[in-house]
């Protein structure tokens, strides 16, 4: 059972433009979720479980049809996995292309005595099968990467055995991927900032209390 508070959105995000450095396609998005996936697994931050995306049609927008293959166990750029991605395109939609494939699964947490805790969707990553400007992301949700919680009480212990560990995770993505990776845009959760979340502003010993939107 989940013990964390999930915000519905991302406390923070970075962004890879991997043109200069991948080709575009589904074969090539899938390998670099795969690449992707193998570090976030050595770091314990994401254990792949599925995959999810949308469909939608140029010029008119998303059809409200999602998708989702289950791949526990199965290396992302197994040629399979593209050949099941391709069959799941709505019979009555033709022209259907996919939206960006979100990585779903679950990876470990550590609590302020060090303790590990299983968390799902702890780190998620997506990537782009579009023909053109083929690109990668990577969002976290929870407060444990941040100096306070969502209440906007400090705890440094859980940010000290979580954050330095995101750091090192999106240092080595940045490594693999050939490419520095850029922060999204700031959210009602948080703002990335490096290669953390940016510390919010103490007023009377605490930061902003989030929870109103939990």
């Amino acid at each position: 059972m989940s013990t964390l508070m999930r915000a519905p959105r991302e406390c923070g995000s970075w962004f890879w433009d991997l043109e200069d450095v991948t080709a575009p396609g589904l074969e090539s998005a899938l390998e670099t979720a795969a690449r992707m996936s193998a570090l976030l697994r050595e770091n314990k931050l994401l254990e792949p479980i599925s995959l999810e995306w949308s469909w939608f049609e140029v010029g008119k927008g998303g059809l409200g049809i999602h998708s989702r293959l289950d791949v526990f166990g199965r290396s992302l750029d197994d040629v399979g996995i593209a050949e099941q991605v391709r069959a799941c395109q709505p019979a009555r939609y033709p022209s259907a292309e996919m939206s960006e494939i979100k990585v779903v699964g679950s990876g470990v947490w550590l609590d302020a005595e060090g303790k590990c805790h299983r968390e799902p969707g702890l780190v998620e990553i997506s990537v782009s099968p579009d023909l053109i400007g083929p690109s990668a992301e990577l969002s976290v949700f929870h407060d444990v990467w941040s100096s306070c919680d969502f209440s906007g009480r400090p705890h440094p212990a859980v940010h000290a055995q979580n954050a330095p560990r995101l750091a090192a995770a999106l240092r080595s993505l940045d490594a693999l991927l050939r490419v520095a990776a850029e922060p999204g845009e700031p959210t009602y959760f948080g703002v990335a900032e490096g290669y953390g979340i940016k510390t919010p502003d103490i007023i009377d010993g605490l930061g902003p209390d989030l929870t109103d939107l939990l």
